[in-house]
């Protein structure tokens, strides 16, 4: 197929596909599903080979959040049965966070409901990574707090933080429609402000929230000219309780065709699957991992994901292997740009016109823990909503339970 051709060549030299180009992605029937992820693998082992980097949530603060995200378990008015809970300790995060690194991850991504953070919950957090980083040696910390103020981006990466976490969620023209409390240039500034601080940018998309391939299309644009270092890619799940409840338009393949058309805008970017792979992907995980190089480990952050022992599995059986402590994630143009930050002029994803941010899997203003895969008209749905597949997290963080690592 000549367009698979010329997306693998634009991928292998950092190039930026054309628009048209993306949606064609999106829009290539299932016959060709298995070209679309030969095709975008080759991008993906081009820069990272067959790594993949575990990352691992600790829910520092779970629910009551003021913020409207409609895809939010943890949401103003959310009648979604989750956990909740005020600040963990930082010998209780640490705790958390040493069950992951037990099981491999090598990312700990520390995340609190709520619209930002208070100078004084830039303390606790601050704390909290000193608590892990002297537990954990060469441990990387991503902070997920929602938006930030000025000067806490600097606080957070003098603490030790090594990256932040802010999603861009979904375009700019379907933002409203998802949340009205705060606004798609509240988060490109938190993007931009981490940035600035020197903290490697995480910033993802949420799809299947309603969004047609042109929102897709544009998030992940926007995402490139923001240039983060890395892009959680989630799929909604529908928790009941929430006003997305009966969003369930992703099947498998869709899903993997969201997956290509980010590699192929992200050539050399983090892209994690992040919430709701299990819930979207279920059995065709593996097929993932040809198009992304980074996943969480166990749990999100309200919804329980696949066993920690299962992911290894998983990993090992489709031929990849865990990303070493000692590896460095990125390649090497983007690691030394701004300290591995990657530079707006200097990395793989970068200049574009427009911008994006949003936050990690769950967290704070909007975060996407239970993050979804676009339903556009046209899209094949699946036969049944997987309703059994959505499990309310009970263990781990802010209970007397072990965590799944």
């Amino acid at each position: 197929m000549d367009l698979l051709n010329t997306l693998v060549d634009k991928g292998l030299r950092r190039e930026l596909p054309t628009r048209g180009e993306a949606l064609a992605v999106l829009a290539t029937s299932d016959d060709d599903l298995l070209d679309v992820v030969a095709a975008a693998g080759k991008v993906r082992r081009h820069w990272f080979g067959r790594r993949v980097k575990l990352n691992y949530l600790v829910n520092l603060k779970s629910g009551l959040c003021p913020e409207d995200c409609s895809y939010c378990s943890q949401r103003l008015g959310s009648k979604a049965d989750i956990l909740k809970y005020t600040w963990l300790k930082p010998d209780e995060a640490s705790e958390a966070a040493a069950a992951g690194l037990a099981g491999g991850a090598k990312r700990v991504c520390l995340v609190a409901s709520g619209r930002g953070p208070t100078d004084r919950d830039v303390d606790r957090v601050s704390q909290t990574i000193k608590a892990i980083k002297d537990q954990n040696e060469g441990v990387e910390v991503c902070a997920c707090l929602g938006l930030l103020s000025d000067g806490q981006a600097e606080r957070l990466r003098a603490a030790g933080a090594d990256a932040y976490n802010h999603n861009l969620n979904t375009s700019e023209s379907a933002y409203g429609d998802i949340t009205t409390t705060h606004t798609y240039a509240d988060r490109v500034d938190t993007v931009r402000k981490a940035h600035a601080a020197g903290l490697s940018a995480c910033s993802g998309l949420i799809a299947g929230m309603g969004e047609t391939d042109e929102d897709l299309v544009d998030v992940v644009f926007s995402l490139r000219a923001l240039d983060p270092d890395s892009v959680p890619v989630n799929f909604l799940i529908p928790f009941e309780g929430t006003p997305l409840a009966k969003e369930w338009n992703l099947t498998p393949q869709r899903c993997l065709r969201i997956l290509a058309m980010v590699r192929f805008v992200c050539p050399d970017a983090e892209v994690r699957i992040a919430g709701g792979r299990e819930v979207h992907l279920r059995s065709m995980q593996p097929l993932a991992l040809h198009l992304a190089n980074s996943i969480f480990l166990g749990d999100y952050l309200t919804s329980e994901g696949q066993a920690g022992k299962a992911d290894l599995e998983m990993i090992a059986d489709a031929g990849f292997e865990v990303e070493g402590a000692d590896e460095v994630t990125l390649p090497e143009h983007r690691a030394a740009a701004a300290g591995g930050c990657g530079s707006h002029e200097a990395a793989g994803c970068a200049s574009h016109e427009g911008a994006g941010c949003g936050s990690h899997a769950g967290a704070g203003c909007g975060a996407h823990e239970d993050g979804g895969v676009c339903g556009t008209a046209g899209v094949a749905t699946a036969a049944e909503p997987r309703t059994d597949l959505v499990a309310v997290r009970r263990r781990g963080a802010g209970t007397d339970l072990a965590p799944n690592a």
